[in-house]
């Protein structure tokens, strides 16, 4: 696992947790706070692992509850806070979990997060990049066109502003946790903050919280997957992520991964990486995002034996 702070405070969490469900990874990359991302990390798995003892199974339909469960909680967190917290109504997270259970790779998403699989064919030393996620961000045609269907007498569903999509002027995401502002007309008023108040109402939810499910059935090839934000991506291609992992150690492959993003960012600008990590959060945010990742390698003669032993790693605010 790795992280790195541009904004000013760092909204994404994180988290790996092993056991009797099997392997689970988390990056939630916040927005306009880190409320709904920490509260994200404290109670998805809590309530995947309370859905799975009750059906039994872990499926595309019990991820969906878990994810659905987690949002109908942070509702209910801003319907107590919000009037003395405002802010709260405002905050959102994207949302990407994985889920390795019995031999199958099972990866949720929500908002523009990706997760890239490692994939290594018997006879060739080289990896290929499997990409097992879909981005919701209105810059992509295809979400655009699925926002303008599900909102047809919505001429302002989407619209450009600041040089790029955003869903009503304000968001490029389209689905997440929290942003409960753009789900829940009752929120679109006083005390919330004026620039997140619309002109124009809206009857049904203008975002929505279901992931997008892709279920995997692991093969001796799939050697690893990353987990990642979209800072990560924003810099590195599928392929140039996995070629790294792939050609180097696994001690230390986190950061190493972190810091070939950097670099990158850093030659965009036509600076030194050196220069680059001389700059604070805040004014970093100018050059790169937040980026939070998680590497899962997988060993497939391990993956069907009995359950790892329990443990639990969280990621979220440090300093440089």
């Amino acid at each position: 696992m790795a992280v790195i702070q541009a904004n000013r405070m760092c909204e994404d969490y994180s988290q790996l947790e092993s056991g009797p469900l099997g392997t689970f990874a988390g990056v939630y990359d916040g927005h306009a706070g880190s409320e709904a991302s920490k509260f994200v990390s404290h109670n998805l798995f809590f309530n995947l692992k309370n859905i799975v003892s009750e059906r039994r199974e872990v499926s595309e339909s019990v991820l969906k509850k878990a994810f659905s469960a987690t949002e109908e909680d942070f509702l209910s967190l801003v319907k107590k806070q919000w009037m003395n917290n405002p802010q709260i109504a405002s905050v959102g997270t994207c949302c990407l979990a994985g889920v390795l259970h019995d031999g199958v790779l099972f990866v949720a998403n929500a908002g523009d997060s990706r997760a890239v699989l490692g994939r290594v064919e018997r006879g060739s030393k080289r990896a290929s990049a499997v990409q097992l996620s879909n981005e919701h961000n209105v810059n992509i045609a295809s979400v655009r066109e699925e926002l303008y269907a599900l909102h047809p007498d919505d001429s302002q569903v989407v619209i450009m502003k600041h040089k790029c999509w955003r869903v009503r002027g304000l968001i490029q995401v389209s689905r997440s946790i929290g942003d409960v502002y753009l789900k829940r007309a009752e929120f679109q008023r006083e005390p919330l903050l004026p620039k997140f108040r619309l002109t124009e109402t809206f009857e049904k939810p203008i975002l929505n919280s279901e992931p997008e499910v892709t279920v995997h059935k692991l093969q001796p090839e799939d050697h690893f997957v990353i987990f990642a934000s979209d800072g990560l991506w924003e810099q590195l291609s599928n392929q140039e992520a996995v070629d790294i992992v792939h050609n180097f150690p696994r001690n230390g492959i986190a950061k190493r991964l972190l810091k070939a993003a950097l670099h990158e960012a850093a030659k965009k600008r036509e600076m030194r990486y050196a220069d680059l990590k001389k700059i604070d959060p805040g004014v970093r945010r100018h050059f790169h995002d937040d980026i939070t990742l998680i590497i899962v390698f997988i060993d497939s003669h391990l993956v069907s034996k009995s359950p790892l032993p329990p443990y639990s790693i969280k990621g979220g605010v440090f300093p440089r």
